[in-house]
């Protein structure tokens, strides 16, 4: 049910600053800000046009509490598909705390998290995943990151799946109208150019499916393990990528015990480092936690960095290739780079001599800064955004996912029971299946209550 009260946020961060915006959204908005809003021009408020601002001073009591700006948008040319008036205001706690409270007072409720953009959806002003969308372009803190949102809000991605599900409701009708003409035993519906449409749409699906793994990675970050013998350089390789102290570096072999994650943005792409314990044979139970976490983050990552001291390498190389086959082994579905680290305190023949061994590894020196920013090169190269800049749909969130799985799932159905030659009304069950599990993405479908509490109440209040 659509709510008729009218509802009030600061959409500002809270704090001082030198404006905040106090929005204001409902039936009543408007005239609730006239009782408040004096402009400086005695200009009556409830008879000016959408897209007004207006000066004038916000008056409790008789008293001015301060001069602002305040911004008319008329029911349906606004945000929310309401009438919403926004007041532009100084930025101080007391003034801010002040506007809204009179606002409550002359009849506005405090809005709850996320409740405009609630209403926007409920208003029809944007489907399901763009709102999704509006709290992901809020919480993007990268290029690319602020593309897959940005995509998704312009409705590219919903586009898409409306075009599919569109496809979809045209033959249904038809099979609809074959369930209805049944005695007359009538085909209305080309079984060879359904099957055409249904493979097609199988392969979007799919491709959408498979987009996840990089659309979920660009959202949150890239996370990236380090992994290596104690004293490889882990932690100095970190403090290099970072470019600052995060970790603590020592020549006492096992200093790190747990893992230490920072985020750092290359190219519009932020990579999540986990700096982690050194792998060895241990009988000291604390550092013996640390390497079992070591490995649990590593599987977690979707690339691995596998550090090497370049002076043990050429000195033990048995060792070095039992561990370094051991990881390939154990992260043999993640992308592992090999690292040789510290080659400044090697020759430039035994250095030849280990790239020949391993013609893969990078050849670092993560003290001096020596050969990070191929480094960071190579990394980039290694997380395929090419779909960005094609401007391709990019599946990020884990609910459409789990619903284009479910989608996936009933149009394979639909196809095999195309190949079987079963009956209308059992295709049907599984195409209607299909097409619910696609309008949940968008909520052209009933959606639960509780999927939509849940979505919104992840936005911050005032949006």
């Amino acid at each position: 049910m659509i709510p008729n009260d009218t509802i009030v946020a600061l959409a500002t961060p809270a704090g001082v600053g030198a404006i905040a915006v106090i929005r204001l959204s409902g039936n009543a908005a408007i005239s609730l800000a006239s009782q408040v809003f004096l402009s400086i021009h005695g200009k009556d408020l409830t008879k000016q046009s959408t897209h007004t601002i207006l000066l004038g001073h916000i008056v409790k009591e008789n008293n001015t509490l301060d001069e602002v700006l305040l911004s008319i948008f008329k029911n349906p040319h606004s945000y929310t598909g309401e009438d919403v008036v926004e007041f532009s205001c100084h930025g101080s706690n007391f003034i801010q705390q002040e506007i809204i409270q009179l606002l409550i007072s002359k009849g506005a409720r405090l809005a709850e998290a996320g409740e405009f953009t609630l209403r926007a959806f409920l208003n029809g002003k944007m489907d399901l995943s763009q709102a999704e969308a509006v709290a992901d372009l809020i919480a993007s803190n990268s290029e690319a990151s602020h593309k897959v949102a940005m995509q998704q809000m312009r409705g590219g991605y919903s586009n898409q799946l409306q075009d599919l599900r569109q496809q979809l409701l045209d033959y249904v009708s038809l099979l609809e109208l074959e369930l209805d003409f049944a005695e007359e035993d009538v085909a209305f519906a080309d079984r060879s150019k359904f099957r055409e449409l249904v493979t097609e749409i199988q392969t979007v699906i799919q491709k959408l499916m498979d987009s996840f793994a990089l659309g979920n990675a660009l959202k949150n970050g890239i996370p990236v393990a380090i992994l290596g013998k104690p004293n490889a350089g882990k932690s100095t390789l970190l403090n290099a990528l970072l470019q600052e102290e995060r970790a603590i570096v020592s020549d006492i072999a096992g200093t790190t015990r747990d893992a230490i994650e920072d985020e750092v943005i290359l190219k519009g792409i932020a990579f999540r480092f986990i700096d982690t314990a050194g792998l060895r044979e241990t009988i000291d139970s604390i550092e013996h936690i640390g390497i079992q976490k070591a490995y649990e983050k590593a599987t977690a990552a979707q690339l691995i960095l596998y550090l090497v001291d370049a002076e043990e390498a050429v000195k033990a190389t048995k060792d070095i290739e039992t561990q370094w086959l051991e990881i390939q082994n154990r992260f043999e579905s993640q992308q592992v780079l090999m690292l040789l680290n510290k080659t400044d305190k090697i020759s430039q023949e035994d250095l030849k001599s280990l790239q020949t061994a391993y013609p893969k590894a990078l050849a670092i020196a993560a003290k001096t800064q020596t050969g990070i920013a191929q480094l960071e090169t190579t990394l980039l190269s290694l997380v395929s955004t090419g779909q960005l800049s094609n401007n391709e749909t990019i599946v990020s969130n884990s609910r459409h996912f789990e619903a284009l799985k479910l989608a996936h799932k009933s149009i394979l159905a639909v196809k095999e029971g195309i190949d079987e030659e079963l009956s209308t009304d059992l295709l049907a069950i599984d195409l209607h299946e299909c097409l619910r599990q696609l309008g949940v993405i968008t909520g052209e479908f009933d959606v639960d209550q509780d999927i939509l509490g849940n979505i919104f109440s992840n936005f911050c209040i005032g949006k």
